[in-house]
């Protein structure tokens, strides 16, 4: 007869003794089974005592950790070899949010950063004797920091100045230490990241010409974590210091360095960095919003000087030295026909043009970066224009006014980097002026595509939609450069955007024919059952999830996956992304698929509530999904991408018996029905199918042909 269900044998171990494998009872409360086990070693005050994984990640299973209070007093020791000793394993123990929080009621912090603070004395002049003891000894001490501060048990606004200036310090003394060099970026990080109190003493003492020298290694992720520092200083930057900030960036060719060390090193750049430079490129377009949300003030002249200018570098016209009133009114009409060549709306007064926000002033100054920096192809653009039909003009005014709109909006100016986005564009770090490049390649594509449309005044919403299609597609190949990119337009004619158009709707082409419909509603059931299968084999295999907090750091992952027979949900950390499939026994957590009472997604997840940070982030929201078990249970989750969030729901929803409702599925639905379609209909091919059915044939006057067998 099979045990119960809820009694599993585990082997236990205790050292110097031989191990055990015990029965135990799950419905039994965890302090009486660590009794049990206690009991059978002879061991007194087994509330002092817990449960521990054998495995890789020796987390604990209980609040009450004895083992918290012995490192406590280990990493005191007089002895540099056993503190060594303790420090390492504090390193190793303090990834388990169980154990930290037993060590944090121990004053564990405090006595870490008092470790830290002091050096000690008697550490500098070991540090001269025994190197690398030294430095082992301060990189578990840092890395112990850094895991238990990661837990979010305790406020980052409780370190002090003295703490703050030892971690900088170690930002240049120790640059060839990759391990402690790591760590004290990452703790710099996360103080600007979660103090302003902080940031503003981190800024302080750390300086970009001190970062600059780690971005020039060859050690990526010491080049990541440089980066994230930078990117944490811009963010928390007050609005009156980013600009200024920016400054100094350019100063020290920031630039310049990380395309050269960076991005065109030999070597492929991994999601963290990737996630990096794409958070820089943001901030860095973000320093445009300020221009994009200030309207033009009609009345100002300085303002208006740059639309003189404009009209200026056209025409080469010379201003007229005569004040008298019919001069005025002769200057006037002249200018008047003058802006209508340059394609404003208001040819009076165009200053009115840019009141609308967005674009406001960034459309100007693009406008005027373009005629100074592209003098000929900006001549060229308004002379030709000029010379045509009023009807068949492309008016560069307006047209530069909303491709600058467009061009914010495809860049998401003025918003704030996502948490788990990778689109970084390498062509944005090849020029200093990358999104006036970009402006001034776009407002030529724009212009040719109005000549190959031969658009009219009223096509021009149309021609804007195209231009924004060409845009995109060039985009998604991700240029190396802007002359790249300026390549990829050029192949994309407005002839081959119909081409692509036709191809696409011909490859989605839905039949409605009413036979067609009904062989779709035949073999929809079949192909659903299909869909399924798939995603509860992806989730047999199982996925890699990246925990988010309030640092972004690529060592902190966890692993899901289904059981082969669909009933158990496996789940456990991981030290770092795993090559492949993680096996069941290897992860420590399991939940009966027969718990689960709901699977929630989006702003309805308990961690997304939590969370106030994430919460704002909209694409964070749309990769978030919760299942919620028992009373009160729940087992969050942010999947890596759009992809992986709809495999996860859709095979959850499968396993409960609800509809899988993903925009995967719809997508998949419709591709493996129009080729099931498609496949059926080979034999018919140059056959036209009939809207409705052939009518039935009137009844047979007698049925002397029929012949009976028998």
């Amino acid at each position: 007869m099979p045990p119960p269900a809820d009694i599993v044998k585990v082997a236990i171990e205790w050292p110097g003794a031989f191990p055990k494998l015990m029965e135990i009872d799950q419905k039994k409360p965890l302090s009486s089974i660590i009794k049990e086990v206690c009991d059978g070693w002879s061991l007194a005050n087994h509330d002092q005592f817990a449960l521990q994984h054998a495995d890789s990640s020796n987390f604990y299973i209980t609040e009450k950790a004895q083992n918290a209070q012995q490192l406590h007093e280990r990493i005191q020791s007089s002895s540099m070899d056993a503190k060594l000793e303790a420090l390492k394993d504090l390193a190793n123990y303090s990834r388990d949010v169980t154990f930290a929080q037993e060590f944090i009621n121990l004053d564990g912090i405090s006595l870490l950063t008092q470790m830290v603070e002091s050096g000690t004395e008697r550490y500098q002049k070991l540090q001269k004797i025994m190197k690398p003891c030294f430095g082992d000894m301060l990189s578990f001490t840092l890395t112990a920091f850094v895991e238990l501060m990661d837990h979010g048990i305790v406020s980052w606004d409780t370190f002090s100045v003295a703490f703050i200036k030892k971690i900088a310090s170690y930002v240049n003394k120790f640059a060839s230490d990759i391990s402690i060099l790591q760590r004290s970026l990452a703790i710099l990080e996360s103080m600007v990241l979660n103090s302003h109190d902080l940031y503003q003493k981190v800024a302080q003492e750390i300086t970009i010409g001190q970062l600059i020298p780690h971005l020039q290694g060859t050690d990526q992720e010491i080049q990541t974590y440089t980066i994230a520092v930078i990117n944490a200083l811009f963010l928390k930057a007050p609005d009156d210091k980013r600009q200024e900030m920016a400054n100094i960036l350019a100063q020290k060719q920031l630039r310049s360095i990380i395309l050269t060390h960076v991005i065109r090193a030999q070597r492929t750049i991994n999601n963290e960095m990737a996630h990096q430079l794409y958070v820089l490129q943001v901030l860095t377009f973000n320093l445009l919003e300020d221009r994009m949300m200030t309207k033009m003030d009609p009345q100002d002249q300085a303002q208006r000087d740059i639309i003189f200018e404009l009209r200026r570098i056209a025409f080469d016209a010379e201003c007229e030295p005569n004040n008298s009133s019919g001069s005025i009114e002769k200057r006037k009409s002249m200018y008047t026909r003058d802006y209508k060549k340059l394609g404003f709306i208001n040819h009076v007064n165009p200053a009115m043009d840019f009141t609308q926000t967005p674009p406001g002033m960034l459309a100007l100054d693009n406008m005027l970066y373009f005629a100074k920096h592209h003098q000929d192809a900006y001549i060229r653009i308004v002379l030709e224009n000029s010379s045509r039909e009023d009807k068949h003009e492309c008016p560069f005014g307006r047209s530069s006014i909303e491709l600058t709109k467009m061009l914010c909006e495809i860049l998401k100016v003025g918003e704030l980097p996502s948490e788990t986005c990778n689109d970084f564009h390498p062509m944005f770090f090849t020029h200093d002026r990358s999104f006036e490049e970009f402006f001034c390649i776009c407002i030529q594509l724009l212009n040719k595509t109005w000549k190959e449309m031969r658009a009219t005044s009223e096509d021009f919403n149309k021609v804007m939609q195209v231009v924004k299609e060409q845009i995109m597609r060039a985009l998604t190949t991700k240029p190396s450069s802007l002359d790249q990119f300026k390549s990829k337009l050029q192949n994309l004619s407005y002839t081959e955007i119909l081409k692509i158009r036709q191809s696409e709707r011909m490859n989605q082409e839905d039949f409605q024919s009413r036979p067609i419909l009904e062989l779709k509603e035949k073999i929809q059931p079949e192909i659903l059952e299909l869909i399924k299968q798939q995603r509860l084999n992806r989730l047999v295999e199982g996925t890699c999830f990246r925990k988010l907090n309030s640092r972004r750091r690529q060592d902190k992952f966890w692993y899901c996956r289904l059981s082969p027979n669909h009933k158990v949900l496996h789940y456990g950390d991981l030290e770092e992304s795993p090559q492949g499939e993680v096996p069941h026994d290897s992860l420590q957590d399991k939940l009966p698929v027969a718990d689960i009472k709901a699977v929630v997604t989006g702003k309805d997840c308990p961690h997304m509530k939590e969370k106030g940070a994430l919460k704002q982030n909209k694409e964070v929201l749309e990769l978030a999904f919760s299942i919620l078990y028992d009373s009160s249970g729940q087992l969050n989750f942010i999947a890596p991408d759009k992809h992986e969030y709809c495999v996860w729901t859709d095979g959850l929803n499968a396993l409960l018996g609800k509809d899988m409702l993903s925009d995967l599925t719809r997508n998949d639905l419709d591709t493996l029905l129009s080729m099931e379609i498609k496949l059926r209909l080979l034999d018919l091919e140059n056959i036209q199918i009939p809207d409705a059915p052939p009518p039935i044939p009137k009844e047979p006057s007698n049925y002397d042909f029929v012949y009976d067998c028998n």
